[in-house]
């Protein structure tokens, strides 16, 4: 079976705001992150993985900001068109681990779901999806509260073709 490997990484500054975006779901917050889309760092970062361990380019040239149907565009759009292009080239997820890098606001409460979600665009059990956060314990700019950042890495397997 053939294996590619994909890394993506994602970072959106803080803004004023009363929620964030993060992995498809809605969490309250002191801030909001800036971005032309719904500005959903981990997603994005997903997405990049996954176009990238399949020879897709990346997010930002399948979907350039400035362009009217990218403002505020749902960012569970960009996974599924990365999922669908992967599809296209005959590959599917093997596994996904990916970190959420912010001090704040806790996102752990929140990981099931979002991995509900991720698995789902994928269509792949969730014990595929890793999901993690940490802190830089308040060094650099996500440790000043001045953005958000995620990591994802995934691995995309050759689908069998049948004879």
């Amino acid at each position: 079976m053939e294996w590619k490997i994909g890394q993506g990484f994602d970072v959106h500054a803080i803004t004023e705001g009363d929620s964030i975006i993060l992995g498809g779901v809605k969490i309250p917050a002191p801030f909001s992150l800036e971005g032309y889309s719904d500005a959903d760092v981990l997603l994005h970062a997903i997405t990049d993985a996954v176009l990238g361990a399949v020879g897709g380019r990346d997010i930002g040239y399948h979907f350039p900001p400035g362009q009217e149907e990218n403002k505020d565009r749902d960012s569970r759009e960009f996974l599924r068109f990365a999922v669908e292009f992967a599809r296209e080239k005959g590959y599917s997820l093997g596994n996904l681990d990916a970190t959420v890098i912010a001090e704040r606001p806790k996102v752990n409460p929140y990981f099931e779901k979002m991995i509900h979600g991720i698995a789902d665009i994928f269509q792949t059990p969730e014990e595929n999806i890793s999901l993690k956060a940490t802190t830089t314990e308040k060094l650099g700019f996500t440790g000043r509260m001045e953005g958000m950042a995620a990591l994802a890495v995934v691995m995309m397997k050759k689908n069998e073709v049948l004879p």
